[in-house]
């Protein structure tokens, strides 16, 4: 049996709904992205949302759009994938690092002030693989620094903090990702919520090359014509219709993904809790609190195994389990340990999460007997080098 690592879940309502597109003539930004837009603000509990072509480009436009570029600095943690770190670099801003919290794996705010200078003006968190950061605290200081929040929330759809959606936190930013392997997907694409008026306009027009008109609206225009005009710089970060249809289709199912998601979560906790490793914290789903099960994850414990990580990973999918690991820590890539100067022993904690950490498969589009394999074979692995 082989099991992939995010394999979606699509059905036959996603491919209806993106022929339909198709046929329809009209396959770029349109009514579907404005639809989709207007249900995924009203999911959250945002007052906008700008659907774009990645998290990436959320994270990049965002920053851009808040003004922020060189000389400035923003603040996020090391253990990410990659982009949040480029989106930094993108504006020209220094990126700077406060490490994370051992049982959240998520930026720890008690590190947070001491990051801070005149010089920083945003602070990303990140909700790693579904748990949200501690907001309230974050918010609390970047209030208290005159600091922007920008939220990447790529792991995090779907995901509860102290009663209130992410994407529907007051006074910060969300952006999120549909990638393929996210609780849902677009095939491609992000979004991004705000409750601001002013930067919802700002962002739908920086995403289209800095155009104060884009085509659906001309062509709802009919006969009174009007040109484009560039006010400002902008990029090509829209979403198409194409993915739009496929996202509201995926919307519409998140909550019965994430269900599933939490019973295969659960028969993990219970089938590993006598393996030598540890579990990213997860509180009890209830109506205040709930992580959104992007990952799993486990920390291996290398005191009692005579192999690393590298290499059960490599034994796991040698018997056919979509076993991978997230992440390498961002400050040990080549890129920046060059450019920001950082080597081992900067980030300690992240550090030796990025070395003994490792996900297993957990998604919606899974049977129970596709769980209980990896559970079989993990199992068999694991305690084949338990020392």
């Amino acid at each position: 049996m082989t099991i992939l690592f995010g394999k979606p879940d699509i059905g036959n309502e996603e491919i209806e709904a993106v022929t339909k597109v198709l046929k329809s003539g009209w396959i770029g930004m349109g009514p579907k992205c404005i639809e989709f837009e207007k249900l995924f603000a009203e999911y959250v509990g945002s007052k906008y949302a700008v659907a774009v072509s990645s998290c990436t480009a959320a994270l990049h436009l965002s920053l851009a759009a808040l003004g922020i570029g060189p000389e400035d600095e923003v603040i996020t943690t090391p253990f990410t994938f990659v982009a949040t770190v480029n989106a930094i670099e993108h504006v020209g801003a220094k990126p700077v690092f406060v490490d994370i919290d051992l049982e959240t794996l998520n930026m720890n705010p008690d590190l947070l002030e001491i990051a801070i200078t005149s010089k920083t003006k945003a602070i990303i968190p990140v909700h790693f693989g579904g748990l949200p950061c501690f907001m309230n605290r974050i918010l609390q200081i970047a209030k208290q620094h005159n600091l922007y929040v920008v939220e990447d929330a790529a792991h995090a759809i779907g995901a509860k903090i102290d009663g209130c959606m992410v994407g529907g936190i007051k006074d910060s930013i969300a952006c999120f990702s549909f990638y393929p392997n996210k609780n849902i997907t677009s095939i491609e694409g992000g979004m991004i919520t705000t409750d601001s008026e002013d930067f919802k306009k700002k962002l739908e027009i920086m995403r289209l090359h800095g155009l104060d008109n884009e085509a659906w609206k001309r062509y709802c225009s009919g006969a009174n014509f009007t040109l484009s005009r560039a006010v400002m710089p902008g990029f090509k970060y829209n979403m198409t219709d194409v993915q739009a249809a496929v996202g509201i289709c995926q919307l519409k199912k998140l909550e019965k993904f994430l269900e599933i998601k939490e019973k295969y979560a659960s028969i993990y906790d219970r089938e590993f809790a006598d393996l030598p490793c540890a579990r990213q914290y997860r509180h009890k789903s209830t109506k205040i609190n709930r992580h959104a099960l992007h990952l799993y994850l486990l920390i291996l414990n290398r005191s009692q195994l005579d192999a690393n990580r590298n290499e059960i990973v490599t034994e796991i999918r040698e018997r056919g389990i979509g076993a991978t690991v997230h992440y390498e820590a961002v400050h040990l890539h080549p890129y920046f340990q060059e450019r920001l100067g950082f080597s081992e022993g900067s980030f300690p904690i992240t550090e030796y999460v990025a070395e003994n950490i490792l996900t297993l498969p957990l998604g919606s589009s899974m049977s129970q007997e596709e769980i209980e394999w990896v559970v079989k074979k993990v199992k068999e692995v694991v305690i084949s080098h338990r020392v």
